[in-house]
């Protein structure tokens, strides 16, 4: 059985000092022999690590008594060996960069559960009766290992071009349902409510991303895998890793 302990987890909550807590959660993830990546901001926290199952779930318990962070969201892989090199932890001006008006803690769309969707799709409608939409939120490079069947591709680089590409469709999608995906949910969190705000009616984002999706409904209209920022290259609907070997140049 795979003995190390994938996770991706964010939170939006407001951090009152971001160095500080980046500092704490740095000395413990070294305390633990934890690798992979730690972000904080004033808007929360973003965590991708790996490591030993008990020491990382005790991160993560540190992580859940921060103020205003026991809701954190967390999604969990495993595989044979650690898939990061090093331990990365940065203070940033938005664990996510978009458009900094958009506050995810308080500007919320609504979510459609994975099981739902999978419905959703089987039946070629929501359950008002309109056509859906699934618009993929990530850069070309993650597409290209997998998406949704009949997902509209936006063909960017990176996240902060998507909003030029989806706005010549407000016409064309105002009687649809569109419903954003991304790897864990964070980039819709922040995509949705803006698409909101641009005037699009019926808008949704899939809860807890792609990785909940493949958890819940074992990625059924799926092709191919998730592209994940790490070692692994991508993880298949089971949520087993294409790639599974030691991380080169690991210090």
């Amino acid at each position: 059985m795979a003995s190390i302990l994938n996770i991706a987890a964010y939170h939006f909550t407001r951090i009152d000092q971001p160095a500080a807590v980046a500092q704490e959660l740095r000395d413990s993830a070294v305390a633990r022999d934890l690798l992979g990546t730690i972000l904080v901001a004033p808007e929360g926290i973003n965590l991708f690590l790996a490591g030993a199952d008990t020491p990382l779930r005790a991160l993560l318990a540190e992580v859940r008594a921060l103020p205003g962070c026991a809701a954190l969201a967390v999604k969990e892989s495993w595989s044979e060996h650690v898939p990061f090199r090093r331990l990365k932890v940065r203070v940033e001006r938005e664990i996510i960069t978009f458009d900094p008006t958009i506050n995810p803690a308080q500007d919320v769309a609504p979510s459609v559960a994975p099981e739902v969707l999978a419905r959703w799709i089987e039946q070629g409608h929501d359950d008002a009766g309109r056509e859906l939409v699934l618009l993929d939120t990530r850069n070309e490079e993650e597409v290209a290992i997998g998406t949704f069947a009949g997902a509209v591709n936006p063909h960017i680089r990176k996240f902060t071009e998507l909003p030029e590409a989806v706005l010549d469709h407000r016409e064309d999608w105002a009687d649809k349902t569109v419903v954003g995906f991304c790897t864990g949910g964070v980039r819709c969190e922040k995509f949705m409510p803006w698409m909101q705000r641009q005037g699009f009616a019926h808008v949704a984002q899939l809860e807890g991303g792609i990785l909940n999706y493949f958890e819940k409904t074992g990625g059924t209209h799926w092709n191919g895998a998730c592209f994940v920022f790490d070692e692994r290259v991508g993880l298949k609907p089971d949520l087993t890793p294409l790639v599974d070997a030691p991380a080169d140049g690991r210090v």
